[in-house]
């Protein structure tokens, strides 16, 4: 009698590759643990959290190194070994490297940030809150079945909701937080019940599966079919702050520490661009029809509403340097867009991800250095307008250079020559594509950008309104600034180093 249940006991054991899975693991298994230690620690060695957390981060970064050896995947249907929930392949390692390397930075400049807040921020919840949403986004990108995508996106966002609002006391902190749960729990909501319309039509979760049948679905559940695409990806391009889902992000920025604001414009994106490349070009490849012109409008929307949005930034308003990178990272998504919109008409999707892929590495380098020298002007001018930066190469003259590099490569002006080199490449996957008009919106964008870079960057070397304030720059702030600046100045000296990675490996 209990012959027929032995198979059935089989199939459920599966093999587990620890290496291939150790990054996200150790940065888990790191949270865990400085949460407990901080019911033990003393309050005059809270900072000791800290450098743990920034040590397990390198220690997860580091575990990439192994897996570059080939691909490597875990999880398996034992029926099946080539149909599997996790893979850590080129696509994934890149992506890990962004986040992983990302969160890294972040934590750096949080060590200075907790030490300054005085105890407006707990230090345990603080860092156990950054290493959950940092495991949660490390484990996306090597995601391959819808719900353990799913839950990776959500790992990944509601850590984030509890470290904006997380200082005590300060309104704006919470209203940021609120605003920000309450949009991206509804577009969460939105994006399950198009994967359950995905999983009612094809009766399985795994991306390659779901590739494979969602291509022979009956004609009456078509219309089901065309819904749960267009549902699924309504709630990535919320996680990408694309047009029209991008309401929350300057407040957001605003509200949220300086270091979590650095964090989202650079992990919160390179989340949601993951995600949306697997739904779209693994998952749903032969709906390019439905999600190729909808992602070629959003890119189009997104770049132009977040230029139009930096560009009205007033120098001498409240928070106007935070909210000014706020809108030009909603316009760096729209670029971000527009390879993967590409790809639903290339005939090479992988060259066309891949440029996505280059553009996010630039991106992340560079945005985290500007928001790093944010972060060292906030300390001692709690406004943090434009206009504060004014003469910043008086008093800080590294710090200025750094951050006019920074703005320029942003802009795709030399020296920033590695921002020049991933325009140019999103810009030829637009135009090999055939989408010679959001090629030319995209030139457009990128003319309406340089006026506010360049504004920026011109008043850093503008005298000073009387005498030059001194900026006292702390150890971590000065690691984050320096290691920016040195990955920055070594992709401009040589790009081909990030445009190798247009070979994804995805496919």
């Amino acid at each position: 009698m209990s012959s027929p249940a032995q198979p059935l006991a089989v199939s459920l054991v599966q093999s587990v590759d620890w290496l291939a899975i150790a990054p996200p693991t150790i940065v888990a298994v790191v949270g865990l643990a400085v949460l407990v230690a901080d019911l033990f620690v003393a309050e005059h060695r809270k900072a000791l959290l800290g450098w743990t957390s920034v040590a397990g981060l390198a220690a997860a970064t580091a575990m990439l190194l192994p897996l570059l050896d080939g691909d490597r995947s875990t999880f398996c249907l034992t029926g099946d070994a080539a149909v599997c929930s996790y893979t850590a392949d080129r696509f994934t390692l890149v992506i890990q490297f962004l986040v992983l390397g990302g969160a890294l930075l972040a934590a750096l400049l949080s060590v200075t940030a907790l030490k300054d807040a005085r105890k407006e921020l707990p230090e345990g919840e603080y860092w156990f809150l950054l290493l959950s949403s940092a495991a949660g986004a490390a484990l996306l990108p090597a995601s391959r079945d819808l719900a353990t995508l799913i839950v990776a996106l959500e790992v990944a966002s509601l850590p984030a909701f509890a470290l904006v609002g997380l200082k005590y006391g300060d309104r704006k902190s919470s209203e940021a937080a609120l605003k920000f749960f309450l949009s991206s729990v509804t577009a969460t909501a939105v994006s399950l019940m198009g994967i359950s319309f995905v999983y009612a039509t094809t009766g399985t979760l795994y991306l390659t599966q779901v590739a494979d049948r969602i291509q022979d679905v009956d004609g009456q559940f078509h219309t089901l079919a065309q819904t749960g695409v267009v549902l699924t990806l309504v709630g990535f391009a919320f996680k990408t702050a694309a047009v029209p889902f991008h309401f929350w992000v300057p407040d957001t920025y605003v509200g949220a520490p300086l270091p979590i604001a650095a964090y989202l414009s650079v992990i919160g994106k390179a989340v949601g661009f993951s995600g949306l490349i697997l739904v779209t070009v693994v998952a749903l490849p032969s709906y390019a029809d439905v999600w190729g012109p909808a992602l070629a409008v959003l890119a189009a929307l997104t770049m132009t509403v977040g230029n139009a949005g930096a560009l009205r930034q007033q120098a001498t308003r409240a928070y106007s340097a935070v909210r000014l990178l706020a809108w030009s990272s909603v316009g760096q998504a729209g670029y971000l867009l527009v390879p993967i919109a590409a790809a639903a008409y290339s005939g090479d999707a992988e060259k066309s991800i891949g440029s996505t892929v280059a553009y996010a590495l630039m991106y992340g380098a560079v945005n985290l250095g500007a928001f790093a020298v944010a972060a060292l002007v906030g300390r001692t001018k709690v406004l943090n307008r434009v206009a504060d930066y004014r003469g910043l190469y008086a008093s800080s003259p590294l710090s200025a250079l750094l951050l006019a590099f920074f703005l320029l490569c942003l802009a795709g002006l030399p020296p920033g020559i590695i921002g020049l080199f991933a325009k140019v490449t999103v810009f030829s996957a637009a135009v090999d594509a055939g989408l010679g008009w959001l090629a030319v919106v995209m030139a457009v964008n990128v003319v309406i950008a340089l006026f506010y870079y360049l504004q920026w960057t011109a008043l850093l070397f503008r005298a000073p309104e009387g005498e030059p304030e001194k900026h006292r720059v702390p150890g971590p702030v000065t690691a984050a600034i320096a290691l920016t600046g040195v990955l920055g100045i070594a992709l401009s000296g040589a790009p081909q180093l990030i445009l190798r990675f247009t070979d994804t490996g995805l496919f």
